[in-house]
């Protein structure tokens, strides 16, 4: 692969913004400055004009994931190109433990699953049965496999949720050997009480949904993992944080100096629960859990991320189609026509991530340009063990590269994404800053609207230590 130098590119990471060329050869940055010499074997990309910024980290998406009767629509190869054209180049996706199974199966069956991969992947792994064995496995997971974060549910009883006990014990074990339990935190037998009596009071659509899980139940649950995760002594990761009373138990529990952490979605950024007003069956598109609050608590979450409550902005991607047709029923929405409770929850927004955040938080909150690839790339890498291979632009780091026009207005649509989901959340909404280029260890991958990469050509990240910043 020929070195490639990119150009007058003004560069962004957490911390700089400065004008200078970069220089990648065999897969990483090798050198950055002012007018790099570059001789007739180099590729030249002229980046005056726009931003050049690390590849985006999402560290929560779920690509061909089975959930009860449903399974998200992306494959690893569908959904990392979509991603790479929204400026990610990294995901940290869900392998999962099947009740009765070892944790170590559910990798496996992960890694045969990601190897259409377009990106670079790490690996989660969701714990729904911890037994003796599956404390020793993580063990294992840690030490000789590269996972080096656990997911656990508070929700879902008698499909994904585990109890109390459940939950300490696999935080000791993570906290004891340089790992991170990451928690969906709501009060899911109080939430399924609720969701019981709106049907059996014939309650049926979508809105329903949202009105079964209130935010105190969120707020509840997110205060309970952090009391146990300081007992366990374990760093803690709250995902998708949506409500105000979650965040308020963080901030409390951050000011005390208890390593929690959180992160967002845009969808909770710029959505509220209106979209449940939606006529007919339309707001299933909407359906996903926490579900989109009020304005008073989304106005709580962009001031959760002025001011460093919350770490991260990831997508909690999980696609799930709106017709049948043409995946079939299995991947779709309507599950549940006719009983909000059976509708799979998720929804799309891998490829949008980085423009919306730049529009609207950089361009409408104010949010300073470090602060965006800190929330979108730099701070997950740190989090969960990929920095400074991923997430910043710096000499020896992996050359992941985006080059963005901070200046493009567009409109995004469905009918223009790569997903293979048939909708998307922001249907319509006009932004303004655009992907131009992406660099996957210094292979140009996107080219505008042109794709240049190829399924496959995903490597695993072998992750460090998580849960330390």
């Amino acid at each position: 692969m020929a070195p490639i130098v990119i150009k007058n590119g003004r560069i962004i990471t957490a911390v700089d913004d400065y004008t200078a060329d970069i220089l990648m050869e065999g897969e990483r940055v090798q050198t950055i400055g002012r007018d790099i010499p570059v001789g007739p074997d180099v590729e030249v990309h002229e980046a005056a004009g726009l931003l050049v910024v690390p590849g985006g980290v999402d560290v929560h998406t779920h690509l061909d994931w089975e959930f009860g009767s449903a399974r998200s629509a992306d494959t690893f190869g569908t959904g990392t190109q979509a991603a790479a054209f929204g400026g990610t180049t990294t995901l940290v996706d869900f392998a999962d433990q099947k009740r009765g199974q070892s944790p170590l199966a559910g990798l496996e069956d992960w890694h045969q699953r990601a190897q259409s991969s377009c990106v670079d992947v790490g690996a989660h792994v969701i714990l729904t049965d911890v037994t003796d064995q599956t404390l020793e496995d993580m063990k294992t997971l840690i030490a000789r496999e590269g996972v080096s974060s656990f997911k656990l549910f508070m929700a879902y009883p008698g499909v994904l949720m585990v109890d109390d006990a459940g939950l300490f014990r696999a935080m000791r074990v993570a906290g004891s050997n340089h790992a991170m339990v990451c928690v969906h935190a709501e009060n899911g037998p109080v939430i399924q009480a609720l969701i019981e009596e709106a049907l059996s009071q014939g309650h049926t659509s979508p809105k329903s949904h949202m009105l079964t899980r209130p935010s105190l139940m969120e707020g509840e649950a997110t205060h309970r993992a952090i009391r146990i995760s300081e007992l366990a002594q374990s760093p803690l990761y709250i995902v998708h944080l949506s409500a105000r009373e979650a965040l308020v138990s963080v901030a409390e529990a951050r000011d005390r100096g208890v390593p929690v952490s959180a992160e967002t979605c845009p969808h909770y950024l710029f959505l509220t629960d209106e979209e449940y007003d939606r006529p007919g069956f339309d707001g299933a598109k909407y359906v996903m859990t926490p579900p989109l609050r009020t304005q008073a608590h989304q106005q709580e979450l962009w001031r959760g991320l002025r001011t460093g409550n919350l770490q991260v902005i990831s997508t909690d991607h999980c696609p799930f189609c709106f017709q049948e047709q043409p995946l079939g029923m299995k991947y779709s929405k309507r599950l549940g026509y006719g009983d909000f409770s059976k509708i799979p929850n998720g929804a799309p927004g891998v490829e949008t991530r980085l423009p919306l955040v730049f529009d609207g938080g950089f361009r409408q909150m104010g949010l300073s340009l470090n602060r965006i690839v800190e929330l979108t790339s730099t701070a997950p890498a740190k989090l969960f063990g990929l920095f400074p291979k991923k997430g910043t632009i710096a000499v020896g780091s992996d050359a992941d590269i985006v080059l963005f026009d901070p200046g493009e207005t567009w409109t995004i649509t469905a009918s223009e994404q790569h997903s293979r989901v048939d909708y998307t959340l922001f249907e319509g909404r006009s932004v303004t800053g655009r992907v131009k280029k992406v660099f996957l260890r210094g292979q140009l991958i996107v080219d505008g609207t042109e794709w240049r990469g190829r399924e496959g050509m995903g490597h695993f990240v072998f992750r460090g230590e998580s849960g330390k910043v």
